[in-house]
């Protein structure tokens, strides 16, 4: 049998035109403004001709805590999707958009694989429909008009040592974590210590995530604090006026994308903020327009359920009103091998007693479903050839006794039909219903440390938080400034429940460290800094950038 990689696989598929997409989505083709043959853009009166209509079934794809042996999240997305469809259900799928940062970096890119993708798919890992550049034009024209407001006078008495917003660009660059700018006289500005975000750590990529119209766009906007005054008070996007020109320019990136997946199966793909660094969902507008328009919608929350998932319900579900209908963890039994201490170089073969130590991990995503957020679970075990019976079948047995099946997924070699085991599950969950109520992490009216605590002690199951002087203080700056009633976004990393990232499977007797507190006030939540995260990574020793290149006629190779 011949190997073919995920960009082979992708060019080798005929692709559907998007008018038959959409048509197929009941969305109408004037409705449409299209980039090529196969993508295109749906204008927010589809949003308004579907309010009202009949919701469809939300289905959350989460994770177990990454591993480098990989867990296949998105791939099991994108053909739970497909496999719903060949069971005869309207389905859909909403996905976020990619970073080209990880593309030319380590982590590769979003599009799922094998036989489990969205296409077309070069596009999508590079510059799509230019949502994201669109972002970071909006992000650096407010930095620009803050800078130029302090050279021009700074009739806002802005403290320049207290400059809290941050150009960004959509690449890996270490370079750009601390620099020092507005050198060279006093033409060129006012000098000061400045840094580069990543475009998906930028606010504004959350705002555009959350926004529910344009003019909610405009609104949250408007609240970004982008600075303080020398005394203390905050300074907004709306104190600057920017929030308008920001607006015009992301006027067009706001309408979710539509394309699809090698089956043809209709994919929404929009919006991409990190999970680590941000809430991790896609856009609010892609969501509610699929479950608008489908019967199911699979979608897909970034990293590990700590991260994504508690996100998803604490800040994305609680602002949109939306409560997942099933919850889908996926997990590989060389990854949970990996959690029992197996090294990646030595997952091959039977090894029942390092999977029976790494199964905790699991375990413990999955009663942070049922417990926190009481919603029904289903496990799917992204299959690898050598995984033995006795491996499985381990599996099956510690997740039965949380009342939890485990189905098998096979989507990356078989598309959809080896996603059918997974689709029966998820329905059976579905239309055996659910309490509605929704359930949180965390209560709003709480104070900002009880809520991090609370997600540290329920979601992590930390002993407790520790804060830095640093920290404290901001602590009660943000209270004082009116913010404590929002949600808490953790920034911490993804390979471990702890902030330590050598601490791998289920860590106890630890604390969670936050060194760090930010306010997002547009996208309406407080930022926790923990451990090392970093909100501009960088590349490794051998990015992927060296293995990509284009031949004569445009084709692109080494992308997956």
């Amino acid at each position: 049998m011949t190997f073919k990689s995920d960009i082979e696989i992708a060019q080798s598929t005929e692709m559907r035109p998007i008018d038959e997409v959409a048509k197929s989505a009941g969305i109408s083709s004037d409705l449409l403004e299209h980039y090529g043959k196969y993508k295109a853009k749906v204008s927010l009166e589809a949003l308004s001709e579907s309010e009202g209509q009949q919701q469809g079934k939300l289905i959350l794809m989460t994770a177990i805590t990454p591993t480098p042996a990989g867990e296949g999240k998105t791939t099991t997305t994108i053909g739970l999707a497909d496999a719903l469809a060949k069971l005869g259900k309207k389905s859909t799928v909403a996905l976020r958009e990619p970073s080209m940062g990880p593309v030319f970096g380590v982590k590769g890119g979003a599009a799922g694989g094998g036989y489990a993708q969205v296409v077309p798919m070069e596009d999508l890992n590079l510059h799509f429909t230019g949502d994201f550049h669109a972002i970071g034009a909006a992000n650096n024209l407010l930095a620009a008009m803050l800078d130029n407001h302090i050279q021009q006078g700074n009739s806002l008495n802005i403290d320049p040592r207290q400059i809290t917003w941050k150009r960004v660009v959509d690449m890996n660059d270490r370079q750009l974590r601390f620099v020092v700018d507005g050198l060279g006289g006093k033409a060129n500005g006012t000098p000061r210590e400045d840094g580069f975000d990543i475009t998906v750590a930028s606010e504004v990529m959350a705002i555009f995530c959350l926004a529910t119209s344009l003019q909610d766009l405009k609104a949250r906007l408007a609240k970004i604090v982008v600075a303080y005054t020398y005394d203390g008070k905050p300074v907004t996007c709306a104190d600057l006026k920017a929030e308008g020109a920001m607006t015009a320019l992301l006027k067009d990136a706001i309408k979710p994308n539509l394309v699809q997946t090698l089956e043809g199966t209709p994919a929404f793909v929009h919006g991409g903020p990190f999970a680590n660094i941000a809430h991790g969902c896609n856009s609010i507008l892609a969501t509610k327009l699929a479950l608008n328009n489908f019967d199911y919608l699979v979608t897909e929350a970034g990293f590990g359920g700590d991260l994504g998932a508690e996100k998803f319900v604490d800040i994305k579900c609680r602002a949109a009103g939306l409560r997942p209908d099933a919850v889908v963890i996926v997990a590989t039994v060389r990854a949970l091998k990996m959690h029992g201490g197996v090294a990646k170089t030595d997952l091959k073969g039977e090894n029942l007693d390092a999977l029976a130590k790494g199964m905790p991990n699991l375990l413990q995503h999955v009663e942070n479903m049922q417990e926190i957020f009481e919603l029904p679970v289903v496990v799917a075990i992204n299959r690898f050839p050598d995984d033995s019976e006795a491996e499985l079948e381990l599996v099956r047995e510690e997740c039965r006794k949380l009342d939890v099946n485990v189905a098998l997924s096979e989507v990356w070699g078989k598309g959809g039909e080896g996603g059918l085991e997974l689709a029966e599950e998820v329905v059976r969950l579905v239309e055996a219903g659910s309490d509605r109520t929704p359930h949180y992490t965390y209560e709003l009216d709480t104070t900002i440390e009880e809520k991090i605590e609370a997600i540290a002690k329920r979601m992590y199951r930390a002993d407790g938080v520790v804060y830095t002087n640093k920290a404290r203080k901001q602590l009660k700056e943000l209270a004082d400034n009116g913010f404590g009633d929002l949600p808490v976004c953790m920034a911490k990393t993804q390979y471990s429940f702890s902030d330590d990232p050598s601490l791998i499977g289920t860590p106890r007797g630890f604390e969670i460290t936050v060194s760090n507190l930010k306010v997002s006030a547009g996208a309406g939540f407080i930022v926790a800094l923990t451990g090392d995260v970093m909100t501009m990574p960088g590349l490794p020793r051998v990015p992927s950038a060296e293995k990509i290149d284009v031949d004569e006629n445009g084709k692109i190779s080494g992308l997956f």
